[in-house]
């Protein structure tokens, strides 16, 4: 005959295994649930970058380009009158045109002066340059043209605006120079020469 007491020790045998089984279940489920495996991806960006070039290029006639990076490689500008055909009162006129190569970016163009050469003829000259729309550089076009030195001008100004020149030759710019000999030239004039070198300095943008 089993007494209260045993059977009172038998229930309390029975829910100790059930809890250690219970408690056995629940390490067991956290075990499981740490060697799960992670998903993963990854996503990548590269590139690679070359720098680009800035390039002038200059025409006297405004079609042969060239590069004329120096003095010693000046372009020679073709004035309407020689330059022994100069008298007081007359202006000549000489196109310069300048764009970029190709390939080149996109710049701007600063008009220059160099220090006047030969034999003391510059001291009576005067000049001006103006940007005009084609490539015929004469009295008509440079009257309808956009200053870029100031008419009167000595030899050694130089342009107080900048002009905008178009990536891989695009556009170009087209400088119609204009020399003049004022009417109050001196009779010590006569005979004395001048030499010119402009500079168009280029800048990337």
């Amino acid at each position: 005959m089993v007494t209260r007491r045993e059977m009172r020790e038998k229930r309390r045998l029975r829910s100790r295994r059930i809890r250690a089984l219970l408690a056995g279940g629940l390490v067991l489920g956290v075990g499981a649930a740490a060697t799960l495996a992670a998903w993963n991806d990854s996503e990548y960006g590269a590139a690679t970058f070359t720098a680009g070039r800035f390039d002038i290029v200059g025409a006297a006639d405004g079609a042969t380009f060239s590069s004329h990076a120096t003095t010693g490689t000046a372009s020679t500008l073709t004035f309407q009158l020689p330059p022994t055909a100069m008298a007081p009162g007359t202006t000549t006129y000489a196109l310069l045109s300048v764009k970029t190569a190709n390939p080149s970016v996109a710049g701007t163009l600063q008009f220059t002066a160099g220090t006047p050469g030969g034999t003391g003829l510059a001291a009576h000259l005067t000049y001006g340059v103006r940007t005009i729309a084609g490539t015929a550089c004469n009295a008509t076009t440079y009257a309808a043209g956009t200053s870029v030195v100031t008419d009167g001008s000595a030899l050694t100004a130089g342009g107080a605006s900048t002009q905008a020149v178009s990536a891989n030759g695009a556009a170009q710019v087209n400088y119609c120079i204009a020399v003049t000999l004022p009417t109050t030239a001196l009779n010590a004039a006569q005979g004395l020469t001048m030499t010119q070198t402009w500079h168009i300095q280029g800048t990337s943008s």
